[in-house]
């Protein structure tokens, strides 16, 4: 049976374990899971404030419409969650590192994040809005970026003939993100 509409403060990756494996519109706030083992759980309609999740280990976690606000995620391999119905949403959050390879995850937002190093590799970011994100040597191979928005973001590479470009928008302070690989200058 799942915990439902409760709010956890200061918990450990130990405390958590004790609730249960199944959380539907909980709240966390100010936790501390980095580094824990946290598979096999299921988040469905949750958030997450200001937690550390630094390098958590999500192997066959389901992540279900959950939205992180001012957390900590470096290290994270969402690749490893699973696939049914992931949606995540992060704000003010630091993402480096994060792995987000094969992920699909359409109309995502990531606002006020840094991505510094994060693997985009595969992923289908269809609609995704990246609002003033550093993607500073974020990976983007084979991703479908339709209808994304880039427009707000910066420090970022993507070449249009490895990625699925179509309506994504970027701001012409961004051009030079797109004609890297041309090693062009661009003033």
């Amino acid at each position: 049976m799942p915990t439902e509409d409760q709010t956890f403060n200061r918990l450990s990756a130990d405390d958590l374990k004790q609730h249960g494996s199944e959380f539907e519109h909980c709240k966390f706030i100010n936790c501390d899971f980095q580094g824990a083992y946290l598979s096999n759980l299921v988040f469905i309609d949750c958030e997450f404030q200001d937690c550390n999740i630094a390098l958590c280990d999500f192997k066959n976690t389901g992540l279900q419409n959950v939205v992180f606000t001012h957390c900590k995620l470096s290290g994270v391999d969402f690749s490893k969650t699973r696939d049914f119905l992931f949606k995540v949403r992060f704000a003010d959050c630091l993402l480096d590192n994060a792995i987000f390879y094969r992920k699909k995850n359409k109309n995502g937002k990531f606002i006020n994040c840094s991505c510094t190093e994060t693997d985009f590799t595969d992923a289908d970011l269809t609609g995704t809005l990246f609002d003033n994100c550093n993607l500073h040597r974020a990976f983007f191979g084979n991703t479908i970026l339709k209808d994304a928005d880039f427009t707000t973001s910066y420090n970022f590479t993507i070449d249009p003939d490895a990625n699925m470009l179509k309506k994504t928008k970027f701001s012409v302070h961004g051009l030079p993100g797109l004609l890297t690989k041309y090693d062009i200058v661009v003033k």
